[in-house]
């Protein structure tokens, strides 16, 4: 599933090929063929994100509400757009560009209220400026939960997945098993810093690096990462690989039905 970051590109890719134009909406697939003939024509006057949640409105009211869940996919191209395959749950087209959506848990039609209903069951979003990090501490130092699950509780802190979670976490040798109530206000101020630093650099690059300038395959003499995911990282996916600073092997286990990754002698706080 796509992190934060991903999301909150798509806004900015959408805004950039359609924003103050009025596309063309169609559902080759036709799951979403009414609300597309609601949509299309009207000028797309503004795109966010919140978490995982993206949203495209049109005209004033009218909310595209999207979330790609595991197996969504979008894909942007110049026109002319190829014909559309049936798999296509919305296509956006204009005479300069197209953008494709496949397979997302959600594409729907919303009101104002419905998308308002979605942001305020979502936890603070490093990547939004209306983001408040206390709000996300006030849940995280009164709960018993590891701090890794916490980080992946979309209802505590929106956008960040299992990369970012493996990462920050050890980026600040915490023990993926601590209780959230144990992390200092110190802590956690560090952890949502650097969630906003690390989270921006993936917006602009597109891709997921959380090496330390000192930790690169460079500086370190060591070779990159070879992952379909890309980007250089010190835990995610890298079990019983040798940690970057200490040499001790990656460990590896489920967690909140995802794989969680750490190393034991550098997350011992």
């Amino acid at each position: 599933m796509p992190e934060g970051h991903t999301i909150h590109r798509l806004a900015q890719d959408y805004a950039a090929r359609f924003q103050g134009g009025a596309p063309t909406a169609t559902s080759p697939q036709g799951k979403f063929s009414d609300a597309a003939d609601l949509i299309t024509g009207g000028a797309l006057t503004r795109t966010e994100a919140h978490g995982k949640h993206l949203f495209l409105r049109f005209r004033e009211a009218d909310w595209v509400h999207i979330h790609l869940g595991l197996f969504g996919k979008v894909t942007f191209g110049d026109a002319p757009a190829p014909p559309p395959t049936d798999t296509v749950r919305l296509r956006l087209a204009d005479s300069l560009s197209y953008v494709d959506l496949r397979g997302p848990t959600t594409c729907a039609l919303i009101t104002e209220a419905e998308k308002q209903a979605i942001h305020d069951r979502l936890g603070p979003d490093p990547l939004r400026p209306d983001a408040d990090p206390a709000a996300a501490y006030a849940r995280v130092r009164r709960s018993r939960t590891t701090i890794a699950a916490l980080l992946m509780d979309q209802k505590v802190i929106a956008g960040v997945g299992n990369v970012y979670r493996a990462e920050v976490l050890f980026r600040h040798g915490i023990d993926p098993y601590r209780p959230g109530r144990d992390i200092t206000p110190a802590e956690w101020q560090a952890l949502w810093s650097d969630l906003v630093a690390l989270m921006r650099d993936g917006v602009r690059a597109n891709r997921i690096d959380t090496v330390r300038p000192e930790h690169t395959p460079e500086a370190m003499g060591r070779p990159p990462r070879v992952d379909d995911h890309g980007g250089e990282v010190y835990v995610y996916r890298r079990t019983a690989m040798p940690c970057h600073l200490c040499g001790d092997g990656i460990r590896t286990a489920d967690l909140a039905a995802r794989n969680l990754f750490w190393c034991p002698t550098c997350q011992q706080r």
